[in-house]
């Protein structure tokens, strides 16, 4: 994002360091996956999935789960919990605090100049995104990105994974997020569990000389074979979207390489149309292993992924 005038009181260093954090050219409002009644095609509505019946997925136990970062990204650090009673998402909070732990919130100078370039600000979008949290309790999919915080709202999104992740284990230590942490050499893998439309994710990251060399995504059944072998998978995605498994993913694997060895990182990334669930999905489980590569914690990574259907 280029900008016209200098935001008074704040260097133009501070302020781009700024928009990298909570601004992106990308669109959340991209055609969906899929739109057809076919059960062989997936459908990334957030309005039908908050209503739909879960089939699959690990409960959530009781307690209280706890998230912070340990370092500090323009002067704050991110601070979350979730409250989890009778198995459901009862309250959420989220807040970026400083040194003194005083919230950018209360920050007019940072509201000011968010304000003046993304039409939003933390005073704005953090209570947004605490309350859509909450809504939306387990299925951290629905959540939706807020205008003009896309890069907040991803690493949210991160976040509130890895927290219900937590849950289902009943695993109440606080999680550390080393977010300012240069990658460590290693190969980083996650996979699903469990099958959505009879395929479920694998994602994997290699870091050499501290950069992503290697990007390998895919989605498989219980076979092990690709969705991009899948001939009817690809003619009903095709007849609905233009596009199906066999051009997405691979563009989606060379989209999220060419971000993560670009200067944005994440925030450079490009949705594929036609496929923006399974973009959704990638950029969360992508951040959630450069989590891992910023520890150096080559354990493979297994979401126990919960699943509605219609």
């Amino acid at each position: 994002m280029k900008l016209n005038k200098v935001v008074t009181g704040i260097s133009a260093l501070t302020l781009s360091a700024l928009l990298l954090t909570a601004c992106s050219s990308s669109s959340s409002k991209d055609s969906t996956d899929s739109k057809s009644k076919s059960s062989k095609v997936e459908k990334s509505s957030s309005k039908e999935t908050t209503e739909a019946k879960r089939t699959a997925g690990g409960e959530l136990k009781d307690g209280t789960y706890k998230l912070s970062e340990t370092g500090y990204s323009n002067g704050y650090r991110a601070e979350m919990s979730m409250t989890v009673k009778d198995g459901k998402v009862s309250a959420t909070t989220l807040d970026y605090v400083d040194k003194d732990g005083k919230s950018k919130k209360d920050d007019a100078d940072y509201e000011k100049a968010m304000v003046k370039v993304s039409k939003t600000g933390p005073k704005e979008y953090i209570p947004e995104l605490e309350k859509a949290f909450t809504k939306a309790g387990d299925n951290v999919a629905s959540i939706e990105t807020v205008s003009g915080a896309t890069g907040t709202s991803t690493t949210f999104k991160n976040y509130a994974q890895q927290l219900v992740q937590a849950a289902q284990k009943g695993d109440t230590a606080e999680i550390k997020i080393d977010n300012t942490a240069k990658l460590k050499d290693g190969t980083y893998a996650l996979e699903e569990k469990n099958y959505s439309h009879d395929y479920r994710v694998t994602l994997a990251l290699t870091v050499a000389g501290g950069k992503v060399t290697t990007v390998k995504y895919d989605q498989i059944n219980k076979d092990g074979t690709s969705k991009t072998k899948d001939a009817e998978y690809e003619k009903s995605m095709k007849k609905v979207n233009k596009i199906g498994p066999v051009e997405y993913i691979p563009q989606l694997a060379k989209n999220l390489q060419t971000a993560l060895n670009s200067e944005k990182g994440l925030e450079g990334f490009e949705a594929v149309s036609g496929a923006t669930h399974s973009g959704d999905s990638l950029l969360t489980y992508a951040s959630q292993l450069l989590n891992a590569a910023q520890k150096g914690d080559t354990a493979k990574i297994e979401i126990d992924n919960i699943i509605y259907s219609e």
